[in-house]
């Protein structure tokens, strides 16, 4: 095999990775990437067994994804295996995003193959810009440090050989072998932020400030080594605040820890909590009766909330469970008649407002969405004809205490979509 900088990079974290006569499960999506992965693999003697997802997603190019899979595993005298999967059921039942449901049921497959194995790891083909990338959006979503080290080379029984390469790498090195691979076509797009970040903001970067891209991957590599260090100071916090009830003791962390936001968040990243929840409970502390993502603040004690108990929870508008957020621009607004998606400016996000859901009061007063004036949320209820069992499940979706949706009936006239709207956000609410 002709040595290239890939050569030399993946197959050395490939034998540091994978023991001698290890089963390696290759995720095969046809891609360079993947190619490249099974066809080095399998150069340097392990046993592959090539796992080609087919989501049925992009119509032809979906099936032509397999075509190219299988016979490049057949080139190279590889098993392959494939499963067909139902992607708009997966969202149906779970909620998810088209992408973390496509994640979810690809993990959850090459698994399931991995136990039937024995003695197999499953090797994605994750590779340097892919980790610099996801480092960016973690970064935007204010993830702590734990977002910001990236991806690492093991995670389980998950190996990733070629964290250390390039794309233009690894594409350079399809090229030297003849490799086939398909480009798929979404990722050519820029709707998605990961294609943004790729195809046009890390480019730039890269242009105006030249060797910046390599400095960042160094800093990820760094901040992966403090980690391990900031894990081993924090671990203890978790067994101090944490009753075996699941409670913690918030005031007992402010009044005690000098560093009460991070310690906080330790505590709560792993129960589905982002920074913004642990800035609003250190805010309300002294308050009772506000649940934050299933946990019910009762002065100073941060508790599990269950539905009986649970009437207003803040939330963080654009990274909630209850909620799938889009942001467009103005042009492509094509708005359905779908009760469970209304449609706002992106200026509602303007000052760093409070968003809570609750249930609806009597007494409760909208702006509603083409109309003057306001009336009773009630009102609604009985212009609706709504049973009174369907009324106890209506929520309020607020923005600093104004109601801005009766969710699944009625938007109001706040923040809405006009010409002069640059973006605009799309809420559709999930059903729980």
């Amino acid at each position: 095999m002709k040595k290239s900088p890939f050569t030399e990079k993946a197959s050395r974290e490939a034998k540091r990775l994978i023991a001698t006569g290890t089963t390696v499960i290759v995720g095969l999506s046809g891609g360079a990437d993947s190619v490249a992965l099974l066809d080095l693999l399998a150069s340097l003697g392990y046993r592959c067994v090539a796992a080609h997802c087919n989501f049925h997603l992009r119509g032809n190019e979906s099936c032509r994804d397999e075509e190219v899979a299988k016979s490049h595993a057949e080139r190279l005298g590889v098993e392959f295996v494939k499963v067909d999967f139902d992607v708009p059921a997966r969202r149906k039942s779970t909620g998810e995003s088209v992408e973390m449901a496509c994640r979810a049921l690809r993990y959850e497959w090459w698994e399931g193959l991995r136990q039937q194995l024995g003695n197999a790891v499953i090797a994605v083909a994750h590779h340097r810009d892919d980790n610099i990338e996801t480092f960016f959006l973690n970064l935007m979503r204010g993830s702590g440090i734990a977002g910001l080290k990236g991806m690492q080379p093991r995670t389980g029984c998950i190996v990733r050989p070629m964290l250390g390469c390039t794309r233009q790498e690894i594409e350079e090195y399809c090229r030297d072998r003849d490799l086939r691979y398909i480009v798929d076509s979404t990722n050519l797009e820029n709707d998605y932020r990961r294609n943004r970040l790729r195809n046009i903001i890390i480019p730039e970067i890269e242009h105006q400030f030249p060797g910046a891209v390599e400095g960042i991957a160094r800093s990820i590599r760094c901040l992966a080594d403090n980690y391990e260090f900031y894990r081993d100071c924090v671990t203890g916090a978790v067994d101090r605040y944490m009753s075996p009830d699941g409670s913690i003791d918030v005031a007992a962390i402010i009044d005690r820890e000098p560093h009460r936001r991070m310690v906080l968040f330790e505590i709560l990243s792993p129960l589905g909590l982002n920074m913004t929840h642990v800035d609003n409970i250190l805010d309300c502390a002294s308050r009772s009766g506000l649940t934050f993502g299933g946990y019910i603040l009762d002065r100073g004690i941060l508790r599990p909330a269950s539905r009986e108990t649970a009437e207003e929870r803040i939330v963080t508008l654009t990274d909630d469970p209850g909620f799938e957020v889009t942001i467009s621009p103005r042009g492509d607004f094509s708005p359905t008649r779908d009760p469970m998606t209304i449609y706002l400016d992106e200026k509602v996000l303007d000052g760093d407002p409070v968003f809570t859901v609750r249930p609806w009061r009597k007494g409760d007063r909208i702006a509603p969405f083409g109309m003057k004036g306001t009336r009773k949320v009630s009102d609604l209820f009985s212009d609706a004809k709504l049973p009174v069992d369907a009324k106890k499940r209506i929520s309020i979706l607020t923005r600093n205490g104004e109601i801005l949706w009766v969710i699944g009936l009625r938007a109001s006239r706040h923040f809405p979509v006009t010409p002069a709207t640059a973006r605009y956000l799309t809420i559709t609410a999930r059903k729980s």
